[in-house]
């Protein structure tokens, strides 16, 4: 049985990698930083499709001490550590000119900083197993670069540039670490632009579509499995053909 935290996993493409792992078996730590309601509904979820142990942990990832702890914390309620699915994620979106200093701070903290420390302390486990897996949720505008989101994008494009580190240093140990980099997917947001917008949008996709939660999820599965053992080091992205490269 192998064991998975899944952050940010309370809804939206989190949700779906969590419920993936479930229905593959794996034991899975569910996290939320405010959403607890609907974290457990995540967890029972999980259960109704097999996973065989299931914890719910709420952690606050903008604060350094957290990623500590919900390390340790997944790792006592489940019995193990085997893959960090690093998802959690937040947006202050503005111009670069009329972006504030805590718009840039917040959204480094959460998205690039908070994936630093949890992956550390999740590796010392790791290493001990000699089987690991690393899966970073990043983005394709990490690759390709957004208008008026210069904090989120230069995250992700860390998260990228980190990604490659880890493989290069813990590969040896039998620990991957790849990310994936999700284009437009459905989602209460996307579902809220106006008809125009997303005309626009789907219009730059050759697919024609948004992407599915369920299909990222599908993704990171597989890169969690011992079929992707010979996967290291690498950025999937998973946007239609949005931005091929």
């Amino acid at each position: 049985m192998k064991h998975a935290l899944v952050t940010g996993s309370s809804r939206g493409i989190g949700r779906a990698i969590a419920l993936e792992l479930a229905r593959r078996g794996f034991a899975l730590a569910v996290h939320y930083a405010r959403g607890e309601a609907a974290a457990r509904e995540v967890a029972a979820e999980a259960e109704r499709l097999g996973a065989p142990k299931v914890a719910v942990l709420g952690a606050d990832l903008s604060q350094k001490e957290a990623a500590a702890e919900l390390v340790a914390r997944t790792h006592t309620e489940l019995g193990g550590l085997d893959v960090l699915v690093n998802n959690a994620g937040i947006t202050r979106d503005g111009l670069l000119i009329r972006m504030k200093d805590d718009d840039w701070d917040a959204v480094l903290e959460t998205n690039l900083s908070a994936v630093f420390r949890l992956t550390r302390e999740a590796v010392k486990r790791m290493m001990k197993a000699r089987w690991g897996r690393i899966v970073n949720v990043a983005s394709v505008v990490g690759l390709m670069g957004n208008p008026g989101q210069a904090n989120y994008v230069a995250a992700k494009a860390g998260l990228i540039g980190f990604t490659k580190t880890i493989a290069k240093e813990y590969g040896g140990r039998g620990i991957t670490a790849n990310a994936v980099a999700p284009g437009f997917i459905e989602s209460d947001m996307t579902a809220a632009l106006p008809e125009k917008v997303q005309q626009e949008y789907l219009s730059a996709i050759p697919t024609g579509r948004f992407g599915k939660p369920e299909e990222v999820a599908g993704l990171v599965a597989f890169l969690a499995s011992d079929a992707a053992a010979y996967i290291n080091g690498q950025t999937i992205a998973i946007d239609g053909g949005l931005y091929p490269h």
